[in-house]
């Protein structure tokens, strides 16, 4: 059975998100959402919140799971018996960034593949940082996240 892994904070999940994740869960048996706790970030939404958003928007995605870790994306891998890390590039910049992490990761696990995927066009100028600011001002996101978690989305920030 091939195990992949989406790694990411997901603050908040965007379409593109959305996106990477419904593609790569036709390329692997079963897709694990990691849900990263990062203590270095400030989020504006928990991790519970996060993972409820991300369960909500793959609800129809039968072999996807979302679970939270923190630490080495490596040893994520292992606890769960994955050997695929499938991760989204909006742009070259992503790629060099990727290209990095995906060669430490690789030389910490030799088991391990990383897949990228290339954004769809219509989200690619999408960004969890960008929705943050809209939602700071008051803007409406509904153009940037899945629509099953844009309440979801409002709801927590009252």
């Amino acid at each position: 059975m091939r195990i992949g892994v989406v790694p990411g904070s997901f603050d908040p999940v965007t379409l593109g998100h959305l996106d990477i994740i419904e593609r790569g869960s036709r390329i692997v048996d079963r897709l694990i959402v990691g849900v990263l706790e990062n203590s270095s970030k400030q989020p504006m939404f928990t991790v519970e919140q996060r993972i409820m958003l991300l369960k909500k928007a793959t609800e129809n995605l039968p072999n996807v799971e979302v679970l939270p870790f923190s630490g080495l994306l490596v040893d994520f891998l292992k606890e769960q018996h994955a050997t695929e890390v499938i991760r989204g590039l909006r742009a070259v910049t992503d790629f060099e960034y990727e290209l990095q992490l995906a060669q430490a990761n690789r030389s910490l696990y030799p088991e391990m593949e990383t897949i990228f995927l290339t954004t769809n066009v219509s989200y690619s100028y999408i960004s969890s940082t960008i929705v943050k600011d809209v939602l700071k001002h008051n803007g409406d996101v509904g153009h940037f996240v899945p629509a099953s978690t844009l309440e979801m989305i409002y709801q927590f920030r009252r």
